[in-house]
């Protein structure tokens, strides 16, 4: 069938459905960056403590330009974040909204996944041309927001769930850690997940690694806000030579699938762990197939594993690029390669996967 034939067949309306869909897709991008703007210059936070306002009370107390904020609540309100008073010419942030976007310890907090997203979407320049040959970006090399809104997206579901979900689903783990254990938090970022589990267990000491040093820069001054550094070590070091040996927990959060060698590092776990110990690994929520995977929430890290995850992955030596929606499966293929015997799936969120690997 040339060219010509199919244009013929097209259906006129299906075409124009998907056109529109297509326009509100540029705007879902568009807000994306709008969303970090209101995050970043407050106007959340004054509308939520504030109610109903107009485009000049939100610019005179954000100190901010009131044609920016005119424009910003116009698009926000075109969206459905903000609903608009045509009576007043105000404008309000529901009640539901504003715990989603200005309360930074509640589980459906979401500005960081917009900043996260952002920052990778600042570098996809950079990714496109690197398709061409099949090359990677590292960790290292992206834009702070990337960093930034990593740790901002993930703690707060690691704070509602680590203490009192994950950890409690690993047989015994929970009684160690109580009476006093070794850990290791392998690519620990900022240490958010492992100021959190200092807290709880203050008899317990951790070691958190990653190789990226100002992550690690950060993370040590986490600890010491948090009061915590007393029984925090944090060092600059890959997956595959983070130092100590005889842990009785390692524990790794959304970063396996990131890394170039997650067979090597998980031989590397392997020979750290005490014969008695656990390996927590904490992965984005996937199925095996890519029909399970085929969702909103499979959508966003699937394009996050195109831009992001799979280049740091490619960047790296090996360069498996497990994918950001690697499943159980792949996920059980690397523990085993490296000799560990006992995997299982301990718990779920709609965010997250939850691994016990033992030896």
């Amino acid at each position: 069938m040339t060219v010509e034939e199919q244009v013929k067949t097209v259906d006129g309306e299906k075409l124009m459905a998907f056109v529109f869909r297509a326009v509100d897709e540029v705007g879902a991008a568009l807000n994306g960056a709008l969303v970090v703007m209101g995050d970043k210059l407050g106007y959340y936070r004054f509308l939520a403590e504030h109610g109903p306002s107009t485009p000049a009370e939100l610019a005179e107390s954000t100190e901010t330009g009131e044609k920016y904020a005119r424009e910003w609540l116009n698009a926000q309100a075109a969206g459905g974040y903000v609903t608009y008073d045509l009576t007043t010419a105000t404008y309000s942030l529901p009640i539901e909204h504003a715990v989603a976007l200005t309360e930074e310890t509640s589980p459906a907090f979401v500005p960081g996944l917009f900043q996260i997203a952002h920052g990778t979407i600042c570098d996809a320049s950079r990714i496109i041309e690197l398709a061409r040959s099949g090359d990677g970006l590292g960790w290292h090399e992206h834009v702070s927001d990337v960093h930034d809104g990593c740790e901002r997206f993930f703690r707060p579901g690691y704070l509602a769930n680590l203490v009192e979900v994950w950890l409690p689903a690993l047989d015994g783990v929970v009684g160690k850690l109580r009476r006093g254990a070794q850990v290791a938090d392998l690519g620990c970022g900022y240490g958010a997940s492992t100021v959190l589990m200092a807290q709880a267990f203050p008899d317990s000491t951790f070691l958190g690694s990653d190789y990226h040093d100002p992550s690690i820069r950060t993370a040590r001054e986490r600890a010491v806000e948090a009061g915590v550094s007393d029984r925090i070590t944090f060092e600059t070091a890959s997956a595959t030579s983070f130092s100590g040996r005889g842990y009785d927990l390692v524990t790794t959060f959304d970063a396996l699938h990131d890394m170039g060698d997650p067979v090597g590092a998980a031989r590397h776990v392997y020979e750290a762990l005490d014969d008695g110990g656990t390996w927590m690994i904490v992965e984005p929520a996937a199925g095996d197939r890519v029909e399970d995977n085929l969702n909103p929430i499979g959508r966003v890290y699937y394009g996050f594993s195109t831009l992001l995850c799979t280049p740091a992955s490619l960047s790296q030596d090996v360069g498996l690029a497990l994918g950001t929606q690697a499943g159980p499966a792949r996920i059980r293929d690397v523990v085993v390669a490296a000799g560990f015997r006992s995997f299982r799936t301990a718990a779920s969120t709609p965010f997250n996967n939850v691994f016990e690997v033992r030896k």
